[in-house]
């Protein structure tokens, strides 16, 4: 069975973006550092070739996001993130709405049904795995269905005070692995734990 796995940017206190939603935070660490840029870079290109499909928020689909990644991905060969656009812009993308039947992006559809449903049929499919990046209110309905099956919570040495949580309940969650970069940031992989386990 694919796995669905998230991957988000979050502060050292917990929030993935501002009060707004603000992202502003998540590129203070490393400016400037292009051996950090790279390292960032890498693994996310790591991550996204195990997956062949990434699931959207109707904010995250309404926002640019295939837009901004198709132009880098066909306008931009020498930007460092071209080999991620490329990915991106390549896996099949469903935009999850209830009332959205269409939204403007390469290789993106709509989806309109009962959240859980659609994606456990989908974890059927044959494929890679399943991959989502936010935005914070999908996200949170995600993992309250306990939908995600890997965490990779990208962790920054900034905090912001108050902002946006993806948790809005009690989640144990086991550590498998983690990697420190030298300019702050910090990949924590974690799997769910079952209850009773």
């Amino acid at each position: 069975m694919r796995k669905l796995k998230l991957q988000i940017q979050m502060t050292i206190d917990g929030f993935v973006a501002g009060p707004n939603g603000e992202f502003d935070w998540a590129f203070i660490a490393g400016k400037g550092d292009q051996e950090a840029l790279q390292q960032v870079i890498g693994l996310n290109i790591e991550l996204a070739s195990t997956c062949d499909t990434m699931l959207l928020g109707r904010k995250l689909a309404a926002s640019g996001f295939c837009t901004y990644w198709g132009n880098l991905a066909d306008n931009e060969p020498d930007n460092p993130w071209h080999p991620l656009a490329q990915l991106i812009t390549d896996h099949r993308k469903i935009a999850f709405s209830r009332s959205e039947t269409t939204f403007s992006g390469r290789n993106l559809e709509a989806e309109n049904g009962d959240l859980a449903t659609a994606v456990q049929a989908l974890k059927q499919q044959p494929g890679k795995d399943i991959l989502v990046y936010g935005g914070a209110d999908f996200v949170s309905s995600l993992i309250s269905l306990n939908l995600i099956d890997e965490y990779y919570l990208i962790v920054n040495p900034v905090a912001i005070g108050e902002g946006l949580s993806i948790f809005k309940e009690r989640k144990v969650l086991e550590l498998e692995n983690s990697v420190a970069f030298k300019h702050g940031k910090i990949v924590n992989k974690y799997v769910p734990v079952s209850v009773g386990s």
